[in-house]
């Protein structure tokens, strides 16, 4: 029998832990239900996904200064020629797959800011290669919102019609591409692939309260107060912190994102203790090891109240998306939500001592929520293996 030839594509091994984490999820499906499928990827950052993850690894755009801001001739020229360029190249790489899966991700959103000549775009690519040429393209798990500018829309919903499987991480998603004249009828909704992730052994860290950061700026339509937003985000977050210390709690500043890392920095210098360190967390493994070895945790990024979460841990979110209020509400803590936008360092203080209040309940809580999530990821699974992997009658000998 041929083997199945299977693609993944996406902003993979560009130092979002989210998005690897998906990957990996991904990658441990196809491994256990589909050793003999071979695989390869179309990513953000193929160095760093040949290495981790031992599969060969293309760029995603032939214009390297893709993710550079162009403002001289020459960049803007380069990025306009890339365009063109990858219309070629995505298609080619369809061509050589009988499946490419898109994993989890938030590919159908703009929550955070999002030009249409940027992912949006790739993705139709993808979508219409796939189309055109024959493979089947899934969009599995993905997180999606709804766009108010126009082209951004347009491009998503397009790419949408046109993959021959779609399934959500939450119901918001869901919703959302309906709203966008999507027909949703045969999609569905199972929890983030990153709750597929094993949880790593842990040493207990008593105390200790893991405050996951974010270079947030708000989303696509905050970009004339995008400053403003990050100050008292920043401002809040650095008050909250010091607030913990003066209680004498140790505090671990997690990141999900390598943008992340100067609000770390920035936080690390303004209280200056002993008591607050950042964690150096290379993947979503590390993630979760850090946030089962606390007491409690506070987080903004998406993947880091996934990771907290998963590992049980009771975690207040600090909101920054519909899409987190949604997460915390299935996993039985929605009580627990503050607004990133207006982060208020007494409010946030006084919610986080509720949470540690009932923080017995909240763990036994939390386990029910992860044993019904893995149920539900592994009809996910099965689901996938039935629309890509069709059975196939071997070739005769002749």
């Amino acid at each position: 029998m041929t083997p199945v030839r299977v693609g993944v594509f996406g902003l993979l091994g560009s130092g979002n832990l989210g998005n690897d984490g998906s990957l990996e999820a991904v990658l441990g499906y196809l491994r256990a239900e589909h050793p003999e499928a071979v695989v390869d990827a179309l990513c953000g950052g193929p160095e760093v996904v040949a290495s981790r993850y031992r599969i060969p690894a293309t760029r995603l755009h032939w214009y390297r200064g893709e993710y550079r801001t162009a403002s001289r001739a020459g960049a803007i020229a380069g990025k306009g020629l890339g365009k063109l360029v990858d219309v070629f190249r995505t298609a080619a790489w369809v061509r050589r797959h009988d499946v490419v899966i898109v994993p989890g991700m938030g590919v159908l959103e703009a929550t955070l800011p999002l030009r249409p000549w940027g992912f949006p775009y790739s993705l139709f690519l993808l979508c219409a290669s796939g189309r055109l040429l024959g493979t089947r393209v899934a969009l599995v798990g993905v997180g999606a919102a709804p766009i108010t500018d126009r082209p951004t829309r347009a491009l998503v919903r397009r790419a949408a019609r046109l993959a021959a499987y779609r399934s959500y991480r939450d119901t918001l998603s869901r919703d959302a591409m309906r709203a966008m004249g999507v027909d949703t009828a045969r999609d569905e909704v199972h929890p983030d692939l990153a709750f597929a992730l094993p949880v790593p052994a842990a040493a207990a860290s008593p105390g200790t309260v893991c405050v996951g950061v974010m270079d947030f700026h708000g989303g696509n339509d905050d970009r004339a107060r995008a400053e403003e937003i990050h100050r008292r985000y920043l401002a809040g977050t650095t008050a909250f912190v010091r607030a913990l210390v003066e209680d004498g709690r140790t505090v671990r500043l997690l990141t999900g994102d390598a943008c992340d890392a100067p609000v770390a920095e920035a936080i690390l210098a303004a209280v200056d203790s002993p008591l607050v360190t950042a964690a150096e967390a290379a993947s979503l493994a590390d993630l979760l090891k850090e946030t089962a070895a606390a007491d409690s945790v506070v987080a903004t990024r998406y993947h880091n109240l996934v990771c907290a979460l998963r590992a049980g841990t009771p975690t207040l979110a600090v909101s920054y998306a519909a899409k987190s209020d949604a997460l915390m509400d299935r996993m039985g803590l929605g009580a627990y939500c503050h607004p990133a936008r207006e982060v208020d360092a007494d409010r946030l203080l006084e919610q986080f001592r509720a949470l540690e209040k009932h923080a017995a309940e909240l763990r036994r809580t939390l386990t029910e929520r992860n044993e019904a999530a893995a149920r539900q990821l592994a009809r996910q699974f099965a689901a996938l293996t039935t629309a890509l992997f069709p059975p196939t009658a071997p070739q005769e000998t002749r």
